[in-house]
């Protein structure tokens, strides 16, 4: 079995897109998903699963919640080894000492033709910001919601994302850990 972790987008915000995590647990259990765990109410879980591709899981876990709730959201799968890495290539070693002023956001896939002039531009004067494949890391000390680079870093990479402050990723990342001996 491989452990992975799935990011949902946009569930349980602002009264929209409502999805009780126990009633989750429930739909993917029934796609054949073992050890289905939920931490926080914005959709994310950790699971095990026969090795399959990320984009079967995403494809078959949005599927299922659109079958069962009425809306299908973004769903982003990465591997146990995936997120693992992720945290490990944080470039923001104050991450664990304000783990809310730090934001990984994993991207649908590798970005082509990034416009590096517009992240430039939309960047405070306090963030700073890296990519590394598919992950986007953010340090943004004033707020994450009042970044500009962050409402608008799905235009400006070109590809679909969700985004995680170091607090939630590292806690996903405790929650894989006790799976693995």
């Amino acid at each position: 079995m491989t452990v992975y972790v799935s990011l949902l987008r946009g569930v349980n915000v602002g009264g929209k897109n409502k999805l009780p995590m126990k009633d989750l647990v429930v739909v993917l259990e029934g796609l054949g998903l073992r050890g289905v765990e939920t931490y926080i109410q914005s959709g994310n879980v950790v699971f095990e699963s026969r090795p399959l591709k990320e984009s079967t899981l995403e494809s078959r876990i949005q599927g299922a919640i659109d079958k069962e709730f009425g809306f299908g959201p973004d769903v982003c799968v990465r591997n146990a080894d995936e997120l693992n890495q992720a945290v490990a290539g944080n470039p923001f070693p104050k991450a664990d000492a304000d783990p809310t002023a730090v934001h990984l956001t994993f991207l649908s896939k590798e970005p082509k033709n990034v416009d590096t002039e517009a992240l430039v531009a939309l960047a405070g004067p306090k963030e700073k910001y890296a990519l590394e494949g598919r992950v986007f890391y953010l340090f943004a000390p004033d707020g994450y919601h009042k970044s500009k680079l962050a409402t608008k870093l799905e235009r400006v990479l070109g590809v679909s994302a969700t985004s995680r402050n170091w607090r939630t990723v590292r806690k996903l990342q405790e929650m894989i850990a006790s799976r693995t001996p």
